[in-house]
């Protein structure tokens, strides 16, 4: 009875990412360097208030928006941390995620035939979700600009059509990050046409080399911003997403969230609270470690003589497939898995423009990435 289903959703597929890690997880003594979860626990005293919550019998619904407290620390956390203003009363919204906001914001702002401008290669929950909304998502080559969308690729691709820009920076899969004069450039772009722009900063707190800056301190009356603490606090599994948008829009958005989810979890919020307050910098050790191992992943790639651009934020890298190996980027990361049992993400998940390389996750133990590489090398010494 498939041909009763919606179309679009039948013509949607699995993520290229957990595809391909479904594939090889059952090999005995595989290296993975596929899934983008932080390798830490939760902060100790962020599980205490979660289960202090349940205790307590924190329990019910709250506020459709979310709990006026998390909001409230939601809103001081940005404003401290990358001196945004938002009203917690009217502009913050608590999600299931930032999956979920994701998902909102497109469904609130999309009609059918509008056009998404997005960096090729980006992260592949995107497309989906606007092809779901019957709009188009415009995929922008970066590869010649060190994967960085750009004020000038921007323009190139802007349409009467276009009704959003994604800028997904720090990157996935890439790592890179944008300036404060490349946002202005955009946003100096945008500030007369009829644009939104979804500024996706899940990996905001892990941003190496200088402080994050939001596009939405150039551009603040047109721009969603979208957040959480599952990479910067290691609270994937609480799923707790932040959404920031001036009150004009958000109070649309919310009404999308509140018939789809009605509220984030009570207990999960009570959580999220306690990390945006009293965990405010849990990130800083995290951070500290993950720059170790992204130094050491440089020092590896470099002795193989591997081609890539030096990742300044997440926790990942975007690595060319050597021209010498004349395979797709799938068949290399089945190769690859198959004779050295190290995985990794083929570059084509992230887009066309993502053929040719693979993608590193090095949200793994220093031990694990020495032992990958060690058969990263032996592969490549065939």
């Amino acid at each position: 009875m498939d041909h009763l289903l919606n179309p679009k959703v039948l013509d949607i597929e699995i993520s290229g990412i957990r595809k391909f890690s479904n594939m090889v997880n059952h090999i005995e003594d595989m290296v993975s360097f596929t899934i983008g979860q932080p390798d830490f626990p939760t902060p100790e005293h962020v599980k205490l208030a979660g289960i202090h919550a349940i205790e307590q019998n924190v329990t019910s619904y709250t506020h459709n928006a979310g709990d006026i407290k998390l909001r409230n620390a939601a809103a001081q956390f940005v404003q401290t941390k990358y001196n945004l203003n938002y009203n917690p009363e009217t502009e913050v919204i608590v999600t299931i995620g930032a999956s979920e906001a994701i998902d909102i914001t497109l469904r609130t702002i999309l009609v059918p035939g509008s056009e998404v401008i997005l960096p090729g290669p980006v992260y592949p929950g995107y497309e989906p979700l606007i092809r779901l909304c019957d709009a188009i998502p415009v995929h922008v080559d970066t590869r010649d600009s060190n994967f960085k969308l750009t004020a000038e690729k921007i323009k190139t691709a802007l349409t009467d059509r276009t009704r959003c820009v994604i800028l997904p920076y720090p990157s996935n899969p890439t790592g890179v990050t944008l300036t404060a004069d490349e946002l202005k450039e955009i946003a100096d772009l945008l500030k007369d046409k009829e644009v939104f722009v979804l500024a996706d900063e899940i990996y905001s707190e892990l941003s190496y080399d200088s402080p994050h800056v939001s596009i939405a301190n150039f551009l603040h009356n047109r721009t969603i911003v979208i957040n959480g603490l599952s990479k910067s606090h290691s609270m994937t599994g609480w799923r707790i997403g932040l959404l920031f948008a001036p009150e004009w829009l958000s109070k649309h958005i919310l009404k999308v969230h509140q018939y789809n989810v009605t509220c984030a979890t009570s207990i999960s919020q009570q959580a999220a609270i306690e990390a945006l307050t009293n965990g405010i910098d849990d990130a800083k050790v995290m951070k500290k470690e993950y720059m170790k191992r992204r130094d050491f992943v440089c020092s590896r790639l470099d002795q193989l003589g591997l081609t890539y651009v030096k990742p300044n934020g997440g926790f990942y890298f975007f690595v060319k497939i050597p021209d010498y190996i004349a395979l797709s980027s799938f068949d290399f990361a089945v190769d690859l898995a198959n004779k050295n049992k190290v995985a990794v993400v083929p570059g084509s998940s992230f887009s066309a423009y993502g053929e040719g390389f693979f993608r590193i996750s090095y949200a793994c133990s220093m031990e694990t990435l020495q032992e990958g590489f060690n058969r990263i090398e032996s592969y490549l010494k065939r």
